[in-house]
């Protein structure tokens, strides 16, 4: 422990200066994973047509991606904290880059869903590492929660970015440039690594690698995604639904009895204890349900199907709620995340979410942008940067650099996984409530309903905030990473 202090104190008081290039970088990273997941929502027929794909095809090449990329994330968090950030983070970039040439080039249904497999699975090694990364690498407060503002505004603009772009590369260049874009971001972001990245991992610690707690929490995860996504389809009172959660309860309690057990767990059970833990956590998977149901699915279904907008009008009116959710990430990752701390930040957030599904309950099948649309994504917008940035630095405030890599794998994996729950629930709600003659009417009666449900998201995100989140906790270990680096520095 004396060491570690020592080393803390020095690399405190000589901050990397490489730090706010390898921001970019890092930023860099989390844009291209957005990215992937929303631009190729626009290439789906596309695709369908040239591959001749069926419904089914189709459907999975959105899960496979869904099901690595979510069941995967807490095992790419954990396998980094062992055997090196950088090089984890490299390695998860690389395959990202191979992955998408050969979806680009896939010339079968089966290439192009083990392809997007793999996408997946890269996105689940960067996306947990990159968050680590820059955990370590911004150790004092007001910076870090700067670089978590930008970090989140980065993902905010490839969403953004996707919905706008997809459209216009899919006509004019075709569907398999929306990977190809992929492949040379992949190669800059591997070759600059090395050179702003700062290595991180404990050389003290044993790396062994809890492989039960592996096999069982990474199928639990997929089984969930699985089960979540399909429920829409299939019903949640479906059997396969039914035999899914059913499984997913059987692996977690094993899975809880396995890490008890353990001398070197995958998840140490005493972060369950944490409040700040559990709380962020929380929050993260309600802003995900609220953003992918409420905004991602909900939304898009009204104004292109209902309202008749493109793709691409929709992705300029997506580009209002960007704008404003940069400018809520960069408030709560500022003054007012340092001065208030998480807790008022997220429920404040939390507050602006239900206000904005409140309008949205009142939307008309006869509507426009400026009457139906506009407040409501006024107020979604810096709600979902706030309340995303409150609940990481909530959730990762209090963990010590040696399992930081497992702790933002299970903030990414809870915010995806609430995205994955929000789409199912509310498509659901909306397709049991849509009623009457018409059809656009049935249906914006159904999403009027979904938003209303969707208001409870929030409410429950609110008493989370409320009863479990405070002032962000000191790090009980320093943030800094064990590397050769750092001890030349404390010699």
């Amino acid at each position: 422990m004396g060491n570690e202090a020592t080393v803390s104190s020095i690399a405190e008081a000589q901050p990397d200066p490489r730090r706010w290039k390898a921001l970019a970088v890092l930023c860099a990273a989390t844009f291209i994973i957005i990215l992937d997941g929303s631009i190729v929502f626009v290439a789906l027929p596309s695709m369908a047509q040239d591959l001749a794909l069926t419904p089914t095809a189709v459907q999975w090449v959105l899960s496979a991606y869904l099901l690595s990329f979510g069941g995967l994330l807490l095992l790419g968090g954990r396998v980094a904290d062992l055997v090196g950030r950088r090089r984890v983070f490299m390695a998860g970039t690389a395959l990202l880059g191979v992955s998408s040439l050969l979806c680009g080039l896939a010339w079968s249904a089966d290439v192009l869903v083990g392809a997007r497999v793999l996408q997946g699975l890269s996105g689940a090694i960067m996306a947990p590492t990159a968050l680590s990364i820059l955990m370590n690498t911004f150790p004092q407060a007001k910076e870090r929660n700067k670089a978590l503002g930008f970090w989140s505004s980065a993902g905010g603009v490839g969403g953004t970015v996707g919905s706008l772009l997809g459209g216009p590369i899919t006509q004019g260049l075709g569907w398999s440039w929306i990977f190809f874009i992929n492949v040379p971001v992949a190669v800059l972001v591997v070759a600059l690594s090395p050179v702003l990245l700062r290595e991180s991992y404990d050389r003290n610690r044993a790396r062994t690698l809890d492989v039960a707690g592996a096999l069982t929490s990474t199928v639990a995860l997929v089984l969930l995604v699985w089960a979540i996504t399909d429920a829409p389809e299939v019903g949640w009172l479906g059997a396969r639904t039914v035999w899914l959660l059913v499984s997913v309860v059987v692996l977690v309690a094993v899975f809880v009895l396995i890490e008890w057990r353990s001398s070197a767990p995958l998840m140490p059970l005493h972060y369950l204890r944490s409040k700040g833990f559990v709380g962020g956590n929380l929050v993260l998977v309600v802003v995900g349900m609220a953003v992918s149901g409420g905004m991602g699915f909900i939304l898009t279904q009204y104004a292109q199907v209902v309202l008749g907008y493109s793709a691409v009008q929709f992705g300029l009116i997506f580009s209002v709620m960007t704008v404003l959710t940069i400018v809520g990430s960069m408030l709560a990752g500022g003054r007012l995340g340092l001065r208030f701390g998480p807790r008022p930040v997220a429920i404040v957030a939390l507050l602006l979410i239900a206000a904005s599904c409140l309008t949205f309950t009142r939307i008309d099948a006869n509507g426009s942008f400026v009457s139906d649309i506009l407040l409501g994504v006024l107020l979604f917008g810096p709600g979902l940067g706030a309340g995303f940035v409150a609940g990481n630095i909530a959730a990762l405030a209090g963990v010590p650099e040696r399992d930081s890599g497992l702790a933002s794998g299970v903030s990414n994996a809870t915010f995806h996984i609430g995205g994955a729950l929000g789409i199912a629930v509310l498509a659901t709600v909306a397709a049991s409530e849509a009623a009457g003659p018409d059809p656009l009417t049935a249906m914006t009666t159904g999403f009027q309903y979904a938003y209303g449900v969707a208001i409870t998201f929030a409410a429950a995100g609110i008493l989370a905030a409320l009863f479990l989140l405070g002032r962000p906790a000191k790090p009980a270990v320093t943030p800094v990473p064990l590397t050769e680096e750092t001890d030349r520095r404390a010699a």
